[in-house]
């Protein structure tokens, strides 16, 4: 793409919030006929559906807060002389095309579309049938404020695709993919990886670990769990798993009270075959399969573990790699769990719902990566370049 200068990719940016504040009963409207339309039964992605006044002022500020951030376009990474003359300078880079795929939430229309865009980058949006009426009138905001600055609608654009036909698109794009963000449930990811023939960098799936230890203090560890899983349900941060060292101090009162508490705040408690022992009114983990599901609703497993050790094995065998959370006064403790659990973001006496762009400083994200390459955690501006070396000679050969 035609690299474009910092001054009118601000200026689209400023149109798009003076269009999205201008425009937003109409947005709000066209959300309403997606939620009537939409199956209630999965109130974790009717959560995510919903466009009201909160939500587009949240469109808005993702964009100011995108536009006020310095352009990661064209920044030196490092600078060298050769003995041999050569100058060599390696810079940030547009990845080129993204292509995004996504469920039900219209807001990431917005956040993925700014954050691509202040990249220099051009973006394919596959948003879910269930958004359509509100992923349309977004395009069209955003058509709407490139258009005003003199660019064409070809830097932002949504697919309105059939699975076949993305299975196809993602075969055969029309032009080179230089990265494909799947941002969804693992059936979403399988389908992604299995026909893309670009980059996939993964994103989405939580699984949640938090690990009480034998020296929590275990009304943080209340207070913790209980805004981990009920915060919101449907975030890819949400707790799903607590593994209680069964060396705590009053250990079985303590899990009898920890089941009570959550069930006073509607959560649905699973419990393994050596908590069942205790609370023996309880509903066991049905099969392994439990261990490794992300729930998105309001439900949990608690179980026991003897040990840190066993703790880490525990999480690194069957959590998403999203976070992890050890509560503990011992900060040696947390150290080496925070060493060893291999997740995106780890965490000590704090809970996971902390894995966001704007709660980590980071600002707008196009999702939450918990790939290894190339790049982990939440994916921000600065994350969506990649890098290309400058290399200035004198007529130079390599002998």
């Amino acid at each position: 793409m035609k690299l474009l200068n910092t001054e009118i990719k601000n200026n689209v940016l400023k149109s798009m919030m003076q269009i999205l504040d201008k425009r937003r009963q109409e947005i709000i409207e066209a959300n309403k006929k997606d939620l009537e339309a939409f199956n209630k039964d999965d109130q974790a992605m009717y959560d995510r559906l919903i466009v009201d006044d909160k939500k587009v002022n949240g469109m808005i500020q993702s964009v100011k807060e995108v536009m006020e951030q310095d352009d990661p376009v064209g920044q030196v990474i490092e600078h060298r002389q050769l003995d041999t003359g050569l100058d060599i300078t390696n810079k940030t880079a547009p990845f080129g095309n993204i292509m995004i795929i996504y469920e039900s939430r219209p807001d990431v229309t917005i956040e993925a579309s700014v954050l691509a865009f202040k990249a220099n980058n051009k973006i394919y949006l596959k948003g879910g049938k269930e958004a359509i009426h509100s992923n349309k009138i977004l395009e069209e905001c955003w058509h709407e404020a490139l258009e005003e600055n003199g660019l064409g609608k070809e830097w932002i654009k949504l697919l309105h695709l059939s699975r076949t036909e993305t299975q196809e698109f993602l075969k055969n794009p029309p032009e080179q993919l230089d990265l494909i963000v799947p941002r969804g449930g693992e059936r979403l990811i399988a389908f992604v990886k299995e026909h893309a023939t670009g980059a996939v960098l993964v994103s989405g799936r939580g699984n949640n670990f938090l690990y009480i230890s034998e020296n929590a203090d275990f009304e943080t560890a209340k207070k913790v769990i209980l805004n981990a899983k009920t915060d919101k349900i449907s975030g890819c941060n949400a707790l799903d798993k607590v593994l209680v060292d069964k060396n705590l101090p009053q250990y079985e009162e303590r899990i009898k009270e920890l089941i009570q508490f959550m069930e006073d705040h509607k959560v649905e408690v699973l419990v393994d075959e050596e908590v069942s022992k205790i609370a023996t009114s309880q509903s066991k983990v049905p099969s392994e399969d439990t261990w490794y599901e992300e729930f998105l609703a309001m439900k949990m497993v608690i179980g026991s573990i003897d040990g840190l050790d066993a703790a880490i094995e525990k999480i690194n065998k069957y959590s998403g790699g999203h976070s992890a959370s050890i509560i503990t006064t011992d900060k040696e403790e947390a150290v080496k769990f925070m060493e060893q659990v291999d997740s995106a973001a780890v965490y000590h006496n704090a809970s996971t719902r902390f894995t966001d762009g704007g709660q980590m400083g980071v600002g707008a994200e196009l999702a939450i990566s918990t790939d290894k390459l190339h790049h982990r955690g939440p994916l921000g501006l600065k994350q969506l370049v990649t890098n290309k070396y400058y290399v200035l000679g004198e007529g130079h050969i390599r002998a």
